[in-house]
């Protein structure tokens, strides 16, 4: 059985260039005023080297001039992928092709402009990038139709999107941060990874220098309502701080900083220094990773006129996120505690298994280079 875990995981060891980033996204911000409509469209050079291979050497890099000289085809490809129309389709053209740093990586910005054939009216918008080859992709849109603002996120199941001028009410824009905030939880894999690290000892007690299985499933409870309480309380405390402007960090130390936290949780549950006051750690390492959350709130802005409303949304967004994780994740390791599938395979190998993951993210983002494969300018 030891073999076969083993074996198992070596296997997710070649996973490596997946997981190095979070899940794929691209930036859509649109600004629809009568029959102009003008849009910077922020795509991963990863995505699209994945869907038109701009690599034409081979070297695992991408530079400025193999993106400028596909600048054809990546009109060709992206725009018949967005549509927007308003009394009829909206003409898009490219207009500008630079490139720009995100927290995961560089992104080709696509500068768009056209023409509506309606000056009013409602506005739609179907949105289709990569979900032919990524149904884990999402589109993060800001859209502002005659001066009203709109943000959600675009899945494969968003279809065709309408967006009015006038107010938006309250409690459309909560849902709207909402799922923004249950959305950022499931694709920030370091913020998972970290999560998980501090739950796999939850089910297990460490007593006599080693983990044995917990007696009582309350007790397991207990741990988990105090490590996730924690990371909530401490990064609600820096996300509010981040979101308000109070309070900015550089991305390049928050990103490297989330890392490491990943690396130490991970390595607590091998070589235990914090064994039974793991709340400690959530609430310390929380803090970091509440800037981490803010990142995608300043990608996407909040609205003036509902910012505590929103910022609300998006905080118990990712606590509804972190619930289903934990919901899913405690029953079963509670079944499995006792095994040695779980106590030498999940536990300390799947630690093991992090801690060369997060690693692996700690030295890129904290060098800015590639381990696995690069995008360079």
């Amino acid at each position: 059985m030891m073999g076969r875990v083993v074996g198992l995981l070596l296997l997710l060891c070649l996973q490596l260039p997946a997981w190095a980033h979070k899940a794929s996204d691209s930036y859509l911000v649109v600004d629809a005023k009568g029959t102009e409509v003008t849009a910077q469209w922020d795509i991963a050079l990863r995505d699209i080297d994945f869907a038109l291979g701009l690599d034409s050497d081979g070297n695992a890099e991408i530079t400025w001039g193999e993106l400028r000289q596909r600048q054809a085809d990546i009109a060709a490809w992206a725009l018949p992928r967005l549509a927007i129309a308003r009394g009829g389709p909206c003409l898009l053209q490219l207009k500008q092709l630079q490139v720009d740093d995100h927290t995961d990586g560089s992104f080709a910005v696509l500068q768009l402009s056209g023409a509506c054939p309606a000056q009013t009216g409602d506005l739609s918008l179907n949105y289709r990038l990569l979900f032919d080859l990524d149904g884990l992709h999402r589109g993060l849109l800001r859209i502002t139709v005659d001066g009203t603002g709109h943000t959600t996120v675009l899945s494969p199941t968003s279809g065709t999107l309408r967006f009015a001028a006038g107010e938006v009410s309250r409690l459309k824009q909560f849902q709207q941060y909402l799922v923004e905030g249950v959305w950022h939880i499931w694709i920030g894999f370091d913020h998972i990874l970290f999560l998980l690290s501090l739950l796999l000892p939850a089910v297990l007690v460490h007593t006599d220098n080693r983990w044995r299985g917990a007696e009582r499933f309350g007790q397991a409870g207990r741990e988990v309502l105090w490590v996730v309480t924690s990371f909530t309380v401490a990064h609600s405390i820096t996300l509010s701080l981040a979101a308000l402007g109070l309070i900015s960090l550089p991305s390049r130390l928050v990103e490297s900083a989330i890392a490491l936290s990943v690396v130490l949780a991970a390595a607590n549950n091998v070589w235990p220094v914090v064994a039974h006051r793991r709340w400690v750690v959530a609430f310390c390492f929380g803090l970091i990773h509440g800037f981490g959350f803010a990142s995608v709130l300043a990608e996407l802005g909040l609205p003036t006129d509902a910012l505590a409303l929103s910022l609300l949304g998006f905080n118990l967004g990712v606590e509804v996120g972190q619930l289903a994780i934990v919901a899913t994740f405690l029953p079963i390791a509670f079944a499995l505690r006792h095994t040695t599938f779980y106590r030498k395979g999940v536990f300390v190998w799947g630690s093991l298994l992090t801690m060369l993951v997060a690693g692996v993210w700690l030295v890129e983002r904290a060098f800015d280079i590639k381990l696995i494969t690069g995008v360079g300018f």
